[in-house]
């Protein structure tokens, strides 16, 4: 029978065990408390694993740390603790030693002769067992085994409460962070919808996957040409970064990108240094490619490690494969505008070009040569009056002049040989008429090896032209140069033009978009090809340009096939 001020003492405990939701607190108390009720030296908690077949934890009071370190490996639930493990009853024993499963002690066991052990059962299933040793005074009696059961019935009810608890925490955190992934997927969806440009997109992008998988840093990577740029930051980068470029060859960036396919792998240390972050290159990353209809734009990459020192799971990455495949449609969507926007502003361009070079024929032109035929008639006509014979003379000189500027200005506006006769013809005009308009020496080397007419698309030939039309500008207008080089040539499914000087040069690295250069990488770039500029002051310029055009055979091929 329990004295009543045990009992008072076990209520008392027991509540405030209840109340109690934090696991390891409840866990820690009920060996503490157990010790205290019951006078034993020594006290500890078992807790069993799944299979119920051993111990998982142990949870010792009275052995202090250098103990434990000396007894070493913790119970595993063998002997006689594992009598409750394989039949979960109360177990009192003046001497465990004398039980016939007592393997005995370790060497720097301390001395423990009475034993009480008492299971924890939940929902009738068993979590652990109490074991105290060493009571004071002699060996446990029944009121010792009774106010440990209670104790223990205490504990049961609130682990479960704490466990359920936890559940539920878990839960929430797990609802709260599937409602910020909707979030996030929602206002992404509206931002690709909306009018947003591609920079606050990408940005949104990337602060939006970091918060929802709470990863510590995240950051897109876009590819242009052979270079890498970082787009947006999120997390524990410096925003400052946004802009800085690295050499795509050799990076992590690069392979992933190749095989189209998501990588954990650590980040390269070219893309730390571009991060401003050296450390990152220790850790591991989750690396996504920005695909689109075969297409990889980029990369998504984000650190491994979350905020909270977890890990990445499966349903993160999942979720940031989603938001780096938005990020890819919203870079092909803006890209394909401004694409299409560029198209049309060129077609307009010529289109206008047209008009100009039409009114200036018919109507300018026309004009001025009335005018000088009836200059030149007056000039005939008049006699004795040198005076005014000379003032009439200067005038048609005057006249033919201009005429034969606009007609070149007309032209440079559209010229005729390219609508009436082709590429090849148009440049060889271009140059020859470059070459003595500007006393210049220009050599052109075309070999296609068909006509140009039979394969070129004419929006191809128009950007073939106008490329070597601005080339030809800038090396009169810069270049200070003496002898200019054309080449056209047809070499593996494209047609590569280029156009070198021998004048004063400059250096590309820091051009910033002058000479024209902008127009021409937007030509070059429409028409799906790539524009190099080689230049050193002193040494001349040489522009390489690259426009897809199928060789004879396979374009034959390709119209059998349709």
């Amino acid at each position: 029978m329990l004295e009543a001020e045990r009992l008072r003492r076990i209520m008392e405990v027991g509540r405030g065990l209840v109340s109690n939701l934090e696991l390891e607190v409840v866990l820690n108390r009920l060996v503490e408390v157990a010790r205290e009720l019951t006078g034993a030296r020594y006290a500890a908690l078992g807790i069993l694993d799944e299979e119920r077949q051993e111990l998982e934890r142990f949870i010792t009071v009275g052995i202090d740390a250098q103990q434990r370190a000396a007894i070493g490996d913790l119970p595993h639930g063998r002997g006689v603790l594992g009598e409750l493990i394989r039949d979960p009853k109360p177990l009192r024993l003046e001497n465990v030693g004398n039980h016939p499963s007592s393997y005995g002690f370790p060497a720097s066991h301390p001395r423990m002769e009475t034993f009480l052990g008492v299971p924890v059962l939940i929902r009738g299933e068993a979590y652990g067992n109490l074991y105290l040793t060493e009571k004071q005074g002699g060996p446990f009696d029944e009121a010792d085994e009774e106010a440990t059961l209670i104790l223990a019935d205490f504990a049961a009810i609130a682990i479960e409460n704490a466990r359920l608890y936890s559940q539920a925490e878990s839960r929430r955190r797990e609802l709260e962070r599937a409602v910020r992934r909707l979030e996030a997927t929602t206002e992404i969806a509206r931002t690709l919808d909306g009018d947003m440009d591609l920079t606050r997109t990408l940005e949104l992008i990337a602060k939006r996957s970091r918060a929802s998988v709470d990863a510590r840093w995240l950051t897109i990577v876009l590819a242009e040409g052979r270079d890498l740029h970082i787009a947006a930051v999120a997390g524990e980068l410096d925003g400052a970064r946004v802009g800085k470029r690295l050499d795509r060859a050799g990076t992590v960036v690069d392979e992933v990108m190749r095989q189209r396919a998501p990588r954990f792998v650590a980040p390269s240390a070219a893309l730390a240094d571009a991060l401003g972050d050296a450390s990152i290159s220790s850790g591991q990353a989750f690396q996504i490619p920005l695909m689109f209809r075969g297409n990889a734009y980029g990369a998504l990459v984000a650190s491994e490690d979350c905020s909270d020192g977890s890990r990445l799971g499966a349903d993160d990455r999942r979720l940031l494969e989603a938001l780096a495949a938005a990020g890819a449609s919203s870079i092909h969507t803006s890209r394909t505008v401004a694409a299409e926007r560029l198209r049309h502003s060129i077609a307009a361009s010529e289109r206008e070009r047209r008009r100009w070079a039409r009114e200036l024929h018919d109507e300018t032109l026309q004009g001025l040569g009335g005018l000088q035929m009836l200059l030149s008639s007056a000039l005939r006509s008049s006699r004795g009056d040198t005076e005014l014979a000379e003032a009439v003379r200067k005038a048609v000189e005057q006249l033919t002049a201009e005429i034969g500027a606009l007609r070149a200005l007309i032209t440079e506006l559209r010229p005729a040989a390219l609508d009436q006769l082709g590429l090849v013809p148009a440049i060889e005009t271009l140059a020859q008429r470059t070459a003595s308009q500007h006393n210049l020496t220009v050599e052109t080397n075309i070999e296609l090896g068909f006509e140009s007419r039979d394969l070129l698309e004419p929006d191809t030939e128009s950007s073939l032209y106008r490329l070597t039309q601005e080339a030809l500008t800038n090396v009169i207008k810069h270049a200070a140069a003496s002898r200019v080089e054309i080449a056209l040539e047809h070499r593996d499914d494209a047609v590569q033009l280029r156009v070198s000087d021998d004048g004063r040069g400059f250096e590309p690295q820091h051009d910033n978009g002058g000479f024209g250069l902008i127009g021409m990488r937007e030509r070059v770039s429409l028409a799906g090809g790539r524009l190099d500029i080689r230049s050193s002051p002193g040494e001349g310029t040489t522009l390489e340009a690259r426009l897809p055009a199928p060789s004879p055979d396979r374009a034959a091929a390709e119209s059998v096939g349709r």
